[in-house]
């Protein structure tokens, strides 16, 4: 039997047990589904003690039980040998587990199943894990997926690719994707997923970052690099540790990744960076930024501990011997370095020949998930922004969004509020406090009249001059465009 074959009929008996998100979620319940995601399998295991074979496959796979071999041949008929062969499970006389994670997943179309190593730190046993350890679906891939513009293209690139959670998704909408990482085990489990799925459009390379694409070009780039920022001491994982110093493996695919992309083509960050001392983030940030139109957006910042703690604990060094001298280090290293903090978020670029657009913010409050529209609408408002001059904008007839609410605050009774907050319901939810001119402004933007005539209105109306209207509100026209407070213009 091929590995496409094998694939194939895998694919079979997990459809067939209903071996699917929604399937596992109904199976266990929202407790025991929710104990599972931290990491706790004890509900979950009360709840799938009836032989059938959805239960066999999630306590197989998800909760890492061993389970008899007669079961395990009722929910894989004919597969448990070639199974083995693979190294996907192990089987004794009587028993069967699993030595690789099988996980359904769902995405907006179809059910899909990811293979990676098994999650570590099951009901608190110590999760260190392998230097060659693939990780499977993460709070991290998850952001990344919901972040990335989903629009038909011809050639796409997952750089990095781990366990192919992003290949998978880009081969939905890409006739060719390049999956690339320089961790064996990596490669050969990405090949499974995609044959797994049914994508044979997704090429495996070997090679570090951009080597095995050198002078080729993509329309859209995704990629979740191994970001962690340390000082490269102890086991590297690959996963997570690029092995270079600071947010440097960052920077050079922020430096690199233009000469990749087709003219308008997308990358698409997941990072960390360096928050040094004396210096802003978006400062250090500009300096990468070349031949792009770039949208970066800081969700979070750790301190120094925060973060040492945090990927200490992620690799399983809690409460070992080494725990105390690792921290120490890699504390007096941030130290010596001038890092201040770390920051996370998205790094959008898009490759324009024109003067770049940049825009860098912190937004650590929720938004709506996914969040790739949003991007994508934002690089059409660079693109009509880039078009208009105050005389063309005064011609252009607006849309407000839908979805803008008012906000009123002021005391009980009084006559006039004083505050007015205008906010998207959607996206990234922004919010901007506004005068009374901006929100009539807002308003009456509905694509029948001019922002000419709007204004003009409006500066009679509340008995303004309007040569001062236009000074001052065309500026706030420009923001609103550009913070995706309109849903279309006509010229």
């Amino acid at each position: 039997m091929t590995s496409s074959d094998l694939a194939a009929r895998l694919r079979d008996a997990l459809t067939s047990a209903d071996f699917t998100y929604d399937g596992v979620a109904e199976l266990l319940g929202p407790t025991a589904h929710q104990a599972l995601s931290r990491n706790e399998t004890v509900p979950g295991l009360q709840r799938t003690t009836g032989g059938s074979p959805l239960e066999t496959l999630t306590r197989l796979f998800l909760l890492q039980a061993p389970v008899s071999l007669e079961s395990a041949e009722r929910a894989l008929p004919g597969l448990v040998d070639q199974l083995a062969n693979e190294g996907i499970v192990e089987q004794s006389l009587s028993e069967v587990a699993a030595r690789l994670d099988v996980r359904p997943y769902a995405d907006e179309d179809k059910d899909l199943w990811v293979i990676s190593d098994l999650t570590p730190g099951l009901d608190g046993v110590p999760n260190k894990v392998g230097a060659d350890h693939v990780l499977g679906i993460s709070s991290a891939s998850t952001s990344l997926a919901q972040l990335t513009i989903r629009e038909e293209v011809t050639r796409s690139l997952d750089l990095g690719t781990g366990c192919g959670v992003q290949a998978l998704h880009l081969a939905e909408h890409s006739a060719q994707v390049v999956a690339t990482d320089v961790n064996q085990r990596a490669l050969r489990i990405t090949k499974l997923n995609a044959a797994l799925n049914g994508f044979s459009n997704i090429d495996v390379r070997d090679g570090s970052f951009f080597e095995p694409v050198r002078g080729e070009q993509f329309d859209l780039i995704a990629t979740n690099p191994p970001f962690v920022i340390s000082p490269a001491t102890g086991e590297r994982l690959v996963y997570r540790d690029s092995g270079l110093p600071g947010d440097r493996v960052v920077e050079d695919i922020v430096r690199a990744a233009p000469a990749h992309l087709t003219p308008g083509g997308w990358c698409q960050i997941l990072a960390n960076w360096v928050i040094a001392e004396g210096r802003s983030w978006d400062d250090r940030l500009s300096e990468w930024v070349q031949d792009a139109d770039a949208w970066v957006v800081q969700r979070e910042v750790l301190d120094p501990a925060s973060y040492v703690e945090l990927w200490l604990k992620d690799a399983g060094l809690q409460a070992t011997p080494d725990y105390v001298r690792r921290y120490d280090t890699w504390l007096r290293w941030f130290e010596e370095q001038g890092i201040e903090a770390v920051g996370f978020g998205w790094i959008n670029l898009r490759r324009t020949d024109a003067t770049p657009t940049l825009r860098f913010e912190e937004w650590p409050w929720e938004v709506e998930q996914p969040i790739a529209s949003t991007v994508h609408d934002w690089g059409v408002a660079v693109d009509r922004l880039a078009g208009l001059d105050d005389a063309a904008l005064l011609g252009t007839r607006l849309r407000a969004r839908d979805d803008i609410q008012q906000e009123t605050f002021g005391a009980p009774g009084a006559a006039d509020p004083h505050t007015v907050v205008l906010r998207q319901q959607r996206g990234l939810r922004r919010a901007r406090t506004a005068d009374t001119m901006e929100a009539a402004l807002l308003g009456a933007c509905d694509g029948e009249l001019t922002v000419g005539q709007i204004i003009a209105a409006l500066a009679q109306l509340l008995d303004v001059e309007e040569s001062t209207a236009l000074a001052s509100y065309l500026p706030v026209v420009t923001e609103l465009l550009a913070e995706g407070f309109f849903s279309g213009a006509e010229g």
